[in-house]
C-alpha cells in the first residue's frame, strides 16, 4: 500500500485518463540502439541504488559494485572522517583495477601493477619514483562518483554534475524512506538472478496485477477474491518520475499452512519487538527500484540492465537486529523463500515476452488502465531520452 502522503493517489480510471491510452513503441523493449540511448540518458544520469550503509559500518570498510550499464566498477568506502564515498575502481596511473574483492576493510588501496597507493578518501598517498612523473599527487586522486544516502540506502549518480540532489530527485518519498525500518537495518538477506529480458519488460511485470490470476495461481491468493478476481490495485499514485499503488487485500484469504503461519508470525513478532512500523509501503522508484515495507520487515528489489535483452535483479530483505534464535532465522529465510517462489513463477513468462518482442513482429504494444504504471515508466524514459537527444543537437 503506497503511503498517500508521498503520492498523488488516483482511481484507476482517473490515472488512465491522465496518461492516455495510445500504443507504445515496441522497439523500446528490444532495440539495441534504443537501449544505448537509455544507458546514456537514464541510467548514467539518474540516482541508482547500489547498497546499504550497514555494509560499510566502520572506517576503512568498503564494498565493490559492478555497474555494467555504465561499464563501471565502483569502490564504496567509509573514510576516516566517517563519510561514505564512491570512486571508480581504477588506478589513475595506467587504469588497472585496484581490487577484485567484493568487500573488505583497510586504510588504503594499492595497485598490484606498480604499487600506486590511495587512501580511503581517494587521495594518492605514494607511488614509486613518483618524482619522475612531473605530476602533483593532488592531481592523481581516484576519480570520484557522486554518492548520497537516504533511509540507509546508498545511491550513486554517474553524471559529473547531477541536476538534482538525491533528496530533490526523490521528493516527498525521501522522508518516507527515512521513516522505514530499512534506515535502521544492520543485517539483510540477499539473492540475485539474471533473466533473459529487457529491463522494462522485467520492471513492468512487477507494476501490474493483470497477470496475477493466470501466473500466480499458487502464491497470489492474498490479493485475489470474488470481489476482485484479478487482484487489481484500488489506487495508483505518482510523484515526479516515481510511482506507487494501493494493493487490494483479500478480506477472506484461504487458510495459511501451519508451518508458513508460524514463520510469518515469528517475523511479525520480531519486527514489532524491533520497532518496525505496521504501515505498508510500495514505492517504485525511477528508473528501476522497488521498496516494499510490510508490518515486520521490508525489502528492496533493484533492477540493473545488462544488455538490451538481459537484466539482473537484486532482492534484499532488511532486518534491524541480528537473528537471535534458530526460529527467527527460519522466519527470515522463509520470508525470502516466499519472494523467490513468486519470482520463479514470473520468470518464464517474462522471458517469453522478450522472445516475442525481440522478433520485431510488433510495432506497438498496448496497456489498459490497470497497466498505467507501465505506461508512466515508458513516458518517463522517453522524456529522458528526448531531453538527452535535444542536448546533442
Amino acid at each position: 500500500m503506497a503511503d498517500r502522503s508521498a503520492f498523488e493517489m488516483l482511481l484507476p480510471a482517473e490515472a488512465a485518463a491522465r496518461l492516455g491510452s495510445g500504443p507504445i513503441d515496441a522497439r523500446a523493449y528490444h532495440d539495441p540502439d534504443w537501449f544505448e540511448l537509455e544507458r546514456e540518458a537514464v541510467f548514467k544520469r539518474s540516482w541508482i541504488h547500489i547498497g546499504h550503509v550497514c555494509e560499510v559500518p566502520d572506517i576503512g570498510s568498503f564494498i565493490r559494485r559492478e555497474l555494467e550499464f555504465a561499464r563501471a566498477s565502483l569502490l564504496i568506502v567509509r573514510g576516516k572522517d566517517g563519510e561514505i564515498r564512491a570512486f571508480h575502481n581504477v588506478c589513475t596511473h595506467r587504469g588497472t583495477q585496484l581490487t577484485d574483492a567484493e568487500s573488505g576493510k583497510g586504510n588504503s588501496f594499492s595497485c598490484r601493477y606498480h604499487m600506486w597507493t590511495f587512501g580511503s578518501d581517494g587521495a594518492l598517498l605514494s607511488a614509486p619514483d613518483f618524482e619522475k612523473f612531473g605530476l602533483e599527487k593532488k592531481d592523481c586522486a581516484l576519480k570520484q562518483v557522486q554518492l548520497e544516502t537516504c533511509g540507509g540506502l546508498i545511491f550513486v549518480n554517474l553524471a559529473k554534475a547531477p541536476k538534482q540532489s538525491l533528496r530533490e530527485f526523490l521528493g516527498p518519498i525521501a522522508d518516507e524512506l527515512d521513516a522505514l525500518p530499512i534506515a535502521r537495518a544492520i543485517e539483510f538477506h540477499e539473492y540475485t538472478f539474471e533473466i533473459a529480458a529487457n529491463w522494462k519488460i522485467y520492471v513492468d511485470n512487477f507494476q501490474e496485477n493483470y497477470h496475477l490470476r493466470f501466473i500466480h495461481t499458487r502464491t497470489g491468493a492474498a490479493t485475489i477474491s470474488d470481489e476482485n478476481p484479478l487482484g487489481y490495485p484500488t489506487h495508483y499514485g505518482f510523484s515526479g518520475p516515481h510511482r506507487g499503488q494501493t494493493l487490494w487485500r483479500n478480506p477472506n484469504p484461504p487458510p495459511t499452512p501451519t508451518v508458513q503461519l508460524m514463520a510469518m508470525t515469528k517475523a511479525m513478532q520480531a519486527g514489532a519487538r524491533d520497532g518496525f512500523p505496521t504501515q505498508k509501503t510500495d514505492f517504485k522508484l525511477f528508473p528501476a527500484m522497488f521498496v516494499l515495507g510490510l508490518g515486520g520487515y521490508a525489502f528492496t528489489h533493484t533492477i540493473y540492465p545488462l544488455t538490451a535483452g538481459k537484466t539482473r535483479g537484486v532482492i534484499r530483505y532488511y532486518w534491524p537486529s541480528k537473528a537471535d534464535s534458530a526460529s527467527t532465522r527460519f522466519a527470515r529465510e522463509y520470508a525470502m523463500a516466499v519472494v523467490r517462489d513468486i519470482h520463479a513463477e514470473d520468470r518464464g513468462v517474462v522471458e517469453a515476452g522478450q522472445k516475442g518482442l525481440g522478433r520485431g513482429v510488433l510495432e506497438h504494444i498496448h496497456f489498459q488502465e490497470h497497466e498505467v504504471l507501465c505506461r508512466h515508466l515508458n513516458e518517463q524514459v522517453r522524456a529522458c531520452v528526448d531531453a538527452y537527444l535535444a542536448e546533442r543537437v
